[in-house]
């Protein structure tokens, strides 16, 4: 068993069980990731993973919610209208298509990724969806995106970007990266155009 003074080293506790799991995924792969591995290498006791996530499923959701939600906030907000939305949508594509974390569990481990892209948002959906929303509000009060429900417009952008994202590596032959961000800029761009 731990110690307790090894469960309180610099890092939070939670960051430090997220950082393990995905060092688990990088070494051993999705299917293979076992909650006793994620404790052993974040130096934490299990029944202290257990008091946070239930299974590691649940862990491997809040890391692709960490993940998503870090790629948001580095990819900014500051700019209003449809250029600077549309970009910041491209950029934070590109960025977890490049993610090792993000491309592993949607390509090895496809029933954890179907209950995210057919049968129910998850919290990172949701977090893109809030965020492009409020976006779009803005860049329709600035007259360069269409009239329209904001939340519904968010949650279009995300099912293409989302698309995009997932199918990308089946369609690199033809699109490699440069060119897949240059088209779903053009394809975010006239969907959202007033």
């Amino acid at each position: 068993m731990v110690s307790i003074s090894n469960e309180e080293s610099e890092a939070p506790v939670g960051d430090r069980i997220l950082d393990a799991a995905a060092a688990c995924v990088l070494a051993y792969g999705v299917e293979r990731v076992t909650l006793a591995e994620i404790a052993r290498r974040a130096g934490v006791s299990r029944p202290t993973v257990y008091r946070r996530w239930p299974d590691t499923r649940s862990i491997l959701a809040a890391l692709l919610t960490a993940r998503v939600t870090r790629v948001l906030d580095d990819a900014g907000d500051r700019e209003v209208g449809r250029t600077a939305l549309v970009a910041r949508i491209v950029a934070v594509a590109g960025r977890l298509r490049d993610d090792q974390i993000v491309m592993s569990v949607l390509h090895n481990a496809p029933e954890l990724a179907m209950v995210y892209i057919s049968e129910r948002l998850g919290t990172s959906q949701q977090i893109l969806i809030d965020a492009t929303a409020g976006q779009i509000k803005l860049a329709q009060e600035h007259g360069s995106v269409r009239a329209g429900d904001p939340r519904r417009l968010a949650a279009m952008c995300l099912l293409i970007t989302q698309s995009a994202v997932q199918s990308a590596q089946m369609v690199e032959p033809i699109l490699g990266a440069d060119e897949l961000a240059v088209e779903l800029a053009h394809a975010l761009n006239g969907y959202l155009q007033p």
